[in-house]
């Protein structure tokens, strides 16, 4: 496969809608260009472990906190693999969600009236010593203290007292989380959360041929320069994909540039709505991935409970699957958030379907780089342009062709040496 022929067939033959391998194949180099470029590296993920189980230690040894401690662990986008760079352009790290666990214990010294604010002031005392000893900025905000590292890396750390909770699904992890400002304990359930969300991702997307399909791009891994992800391993982390995708298109769409940042969807509204509509529609015959895609964004709106209060304002309900009593979307219950998202999911179909017809009808990769730039903005949109030169760039070396069917075959034949490349 070249750079060429991967979104493009020659010009002298005129294709019907390629096969569901096909299809496939060509998404998943689409996704997998445009998403690695916002995913944090293996050496920037091994830097956060190390930084937040020196955190861990450090506030283990505090007296406020000792025996009372368990452990500190990522959750939300970490936890779930679907990552990425967030929207603000002079940040080039990574914003990670890490809850720091107490024990039941802790209810004795923190569940009394006051105790949401005592434990917030506590853990945030304790931290401001930590964050003065490392060189780090601190900020506290009403649920969590955030940590900012030299590299541009941001740690939003979050307080929760094990609160067991057997009667609720995934309720061994459910916890309790403090707000400041309502004065109150939240339930929430992050662990709970993410083995919920690893349920979704489980499910075996059908896709028409499927069978076809593994084997083709089987067959593709041994022969391109570039391998291809085994088809298993595609298959596994599809939703994660999905969700990358998603974010990054509202990151776009919702540019702080533009002053637009405070009305975009919350990822934890987008996520769980994605890993619901997946759950429905992933056993369900599709042509590709990305139509499974665009079906899914197309009933997400229909997902959650959208009622009117007695003053006359909607309102929107969507419960945390491993913790019912918090609603996911009470933060989407801000003016001007309703009508953004309804208005952002017009805007994702009508991306999502020029994407899907620019790789269905191949209508080649200037055309397609420029509907990325549009949707996912233009950083992605570099990332697209240097995969497919590293791609040509390779089999150019190599001195192989890909000749890419629309009956989705793919055979790889030895090339004379030239110095140009082209047409």
């Amino acid at each position: 496969m070249t750079a060429e022929t991967l979104f493009a067939e020659p010009a002298r033959f005129k294709v019907s809608r390629p096969a569901t391998s096909e299809l496939t194949r060509r998404f998943f180099f689409l996704v997998d260009a445009v998403a690695r470029d916002h995913e944090p590296t293996a050496t920037q993920l091994d830097r956060l472990a190390s930084s937040y189980e020196s955190t861990a230690q450090f506030l283990a040894n505090r007296d406020e906190f000792e025996g009372l401690l368990l452990k500190i662990h990522p959750h939300g986008s970490r936890q779930l693999g679907t990552m990425v760079r967030p929207s603000r352009s002079t940040h080039d790290g990574f914003d990670v969600d890490l809850i720091a666990l107490l024990s039941a214990d802790a209810r004795r010294r923190y569940m009394s009236s006051g105790g949401p604010s005592l434990l917030l002031n506590d853990f945030y005392r304790a931290l401001k010593d930590y964050a003065d000893s490392h060189s780090l900025s601190i900020r506290r905000w009403e649920r969590c203290v955030t940590l900012g590292y030299t590299d541009g890396m941001c740690a939003d750390i979050t307080p929760v007292i094990d609160d067991p909770l057997l009667s609720a699904p995934y309720g061994q992890t459910h916890a309790l989380i403090p707000d400041r400002e309502l004065m109150r304990y939240d339930s929430t359930n992050p662990l709970g959360y993410a083995k919920h969300f690893n349920r979704a991702a489980a499910i075996s997307p059908a896709f028409r041929g499927q069978r076809v399909m593994a084997k083709a791009m089987d067959s593709a891994e041994r022969a391109e320069v570039v391998p291809l992800a085994e088809a298993d391993e595609v298959f596994n982390r599809l939703l994660c994909r999905f969700v990358q995708l998603l974010k990054l298109h509202r990151n776009s769409r919702f540019s702080a540039s533009d002053g637009l940042k405070e009305l975009a969807p919350t990822s934890v509204f987008v996520t769980t709505l994605a890993a619901m509509a997946y759950t429905q529609l992933a056993p369900l015959e599709h042509d590709s991935p990305l139509d499974l895609l665009l079906d899914m964004v197309k009933i997400m709106p229909s997902l959650f409970v959208r009622t009117r209060s007695m003053n006359g304002a909607d309102e929107w309900n969507l419960p945390n699957p491993s913790a019912p009593r918090e609603n996911l979307a009470s933060s989407m219950n801000r003016t001007g958030r309703h009508e953004a998202f309804d208005g952002w999911i017009t805007v994702l179909t009508r991306d999502l379907e020029k994407l899907l017809e620019a790789v269905e009808q191949n209508l080649g990769n200037d055309v397609l780089v420029g509907i990325i730039d549009t949707a996912f903005g233009t950083r992605s949109a570099n990332a697209l342009k240097a995969e497919l030169s590293k791609m040509r760039d390779s089999n150019r070396t190599a001195g192989r062709v890909s000749i890419v069917t629309a009956a989705a075959s793919s055979r790889v034949i030895p090339a004379r040496a030239h110095s140009f490349y082209g047409d």
